[in-house]
């Protein structure tokens, strides 16, 4: 009789792994509907305070409902992230005894949840500028509520698809796929070539980043596997030993191992959880961007720093404007240079007037929190085109910059991102909240497929440690460089390359069907949201 894999399960697992059917206790499901109930309050609580702050009067709750629907799916899309992609991290710690499974499920979701909260939001920024500029632009209008529902119903459909199949597949291919595949569909009804819609040169970044990071996974876990074989074999062979039944490893080998799943579980908070931030962002200054278009909390110190450097720009940019002045909005002029990433002779006169209209804006009222609310909107718009316009210009070979002029613009460039890139202290809490929920939750298929179906050979403590380390080092890399990468890919690959390296065998079957939902994914991605976006734009 044949042996058939079932959904969960890519092949029949060689041998028996450890008990992963932990007891369901009636009080543990209160609490978790608890917290999540908690969660929600807190959202709503902290809309309200932030919008009684800046004294706008609510005349209508309906914002408030798009907003709540939109900001339950984003949480929703981190919830799946946690369960989907979180199980990497536990894997190696459950299938070698360190931790029995619910204890390390718990342990990981707490480290995820600080991760979050000690995030930088660099990563969450760089996910955001692959969108179109026009859409975030116009965030709060229907086209903007059918890219952000498009783009993450997308993204939750794929990720819980091969997590139903028990397959390793990269929630952040799947996000990236589906923001390009919005990008695409956006142009197309626009009637532009499909390929203008996506931000090319962030797009190829990220795209490096997510393509690499699995080949360099392979190969340093196999290296750092080799060097501890060669070293540390005869001084400690029971590193390279594997578990005995449902024993735990010596003291020591069980500290190392719970630390290394420690450093994965927060730097895929920090890395993972900024995804869902930016989105978040996006859908609040949509809805409510008196509270959330400016960064309120900045400081006049702040203040005074950036009309310094708006001065030094401006003198640079009107030098390049060659004596050209702009009669007019100068808005259309720079939102098609940005969307074509082409320098004609309106650019840099136009990007003059807008450099000093901003600088107008902020001078006249001092602070961000006392510019009106009729002009959040306008002034947040104003600073976001204008740091994009510098973010291409300053690698475009035709804007005939210098070092000195890119330094100076680059100053200037923090300065407006300091004012519009922001993430409200909240938002990192419940970003936290449901991710941390969700890696308590549907994590077993994953673990299954990472832990007994990757090599042929039961998982060794050396490779299991060697497997997390690789992925902690570059996720955490990717973090100071503001690059998304896969926990998923990383870690799965990194257990294949130990695998190769101590000789023990790769199940092939698992690495096809891993490999084939990697190269699926982007794809299929894209070909849902861009559906998904094209049927929401003739909805909303």
């Amino acid at each position: 009789m044949s042996d058939v894999a079932l959904p969960g399960s890519i092949e029949p697992a060689l041998r028996e792994g450890p008990d992963l059917e932990g007891g369901f206790h009636p009080l543990t499901g209160i609490i978790y509907m608890g917290v999540i109930a908690t969660a929600l309050l807190f959202v709503a609580y902290s809309i309200w305070t932030d919008v009684d702050a800046t004294g706008t009067q609510i005349k209508s709750i309906a914002p408030f409902l798009m907003l709540f629907i939109a900001l339950l799916i984003a949480l929703g899309f981190e919830f799946v992230n946690g369960f989907h992609d979180t199980a990497n991290a536990v894997a190696t710690v459950i299938y070698t005894r360190s931790l029995p499974a619910n204890i390390a499920v718990i342990w990981s979701g707490m480290f995820n949840l600080f991760g979050v909260l000690l995030s930088s939001g660099a990563v969450a920024f760089g996910i955001v500028s692959l969108l179109p500029v026009e859409l975030i632009l116009q965030v709060g209008s229907s086209a903007g509520f059918a890219m952000v529902f498009a783009l993450l119903i997308a993204a939750i459909i794929w990720n819980v698809g091969t997590w139903y199949f028990g397959l390793p597949a990269s929630s952040s291919h799947t996000l990236i796929g589906s923001i390009m595949g919005v990008g695409i569909m956006n142009a197309v009804l626009h009637g532009r070539s499909g390929t203008s819609g996506v931000d090319w040169s962030q797009a190829t970044n990220i795209g490096k980043a997510l393509l690499l990071s699995p080949l360099f996974g392979f190969a340093l876990a196999a290296v750092l596997l080799y060097i501890l074989r060669s070293v540390l074999l005869r001084a400690a062979p029971a590193l390279f030993g594997e578990p005995k039944g449902d024993q735990p490893p010596p003291w020591w080998i069980r500290g190392i191992l719970i630390l290394t799943c420690t450093l994965v579980s927060f730097f895929h908070g920090s890395n993972d959880g900024q995804k869902g931030m930016g989105l978040i962002m996006l859908i609040l200054i949509g809805t409510v961007p008196t509270a959330y278009a400016l960064n309120r909390a900045l400081p006049a110190s702040e203040i005074e720093h950036f009309v310094k450097n708006s001065d030094s720009a401006s003198k640079i940019i009107e030098g390049k404007a060659a004596g050209y002045n702009v009669l007019g909005n100068p808005r259309p002029a720079v939102t098609s240079y940005v969307a074509t990433r082409e320098v004609n002779g309106g650019t840099f006169p136009s990007l003059a007037v807008l450099v000093r209209d901003i600088a107008k804006q902020v001078t006249t009222y001092g602070s961000l929190a006392k510019v009106p609310a009729e002009l959040v909107g306008n002034t947040r718009n104003d600073m976001y085109l204008a740091s994009e316009a510098l973010r291409f210009l300053m690698k475009d070979k035709e804007a005939e910059l210098n070092a000195d002029d890119v330094a100076v613009l680059n100053a200037y460039k923090g300065s407006l991102d300091s004012a519009t890139k922001f993430i409200p202290g909240w938002v990192k809490i419940v970003v936290a909240i449901a991710l941390g929920l969700g890696t308590m939750v549907g994590w077993k298929r994953i673990v299954v497929t990472v832990g007994e179906k990757i090599g042929k050979t039961h998982l060794t403590y050396a490779q299991g440690a060697c497997a997390e380390i690789t992925a902690a080092a570059t996720i955490a890399a990717a973090d100071i460089y503001g690059l998304p990468v896969s926990t998923t890919h990383v870690l799965s690959s990194g257990i294949a390359g130990t695998m190769a390296a101590n000789g023990s065998g790769l199940q092939w079957s698992t690495i096809r069907n891993i490999a084939m939902a990697w190269v699926l994914t982007l794809p299929a991605a894209m070909i849902i949201s861009g559906s998904l976006y094209y049927f929401f734009s003739h909805v909303f």
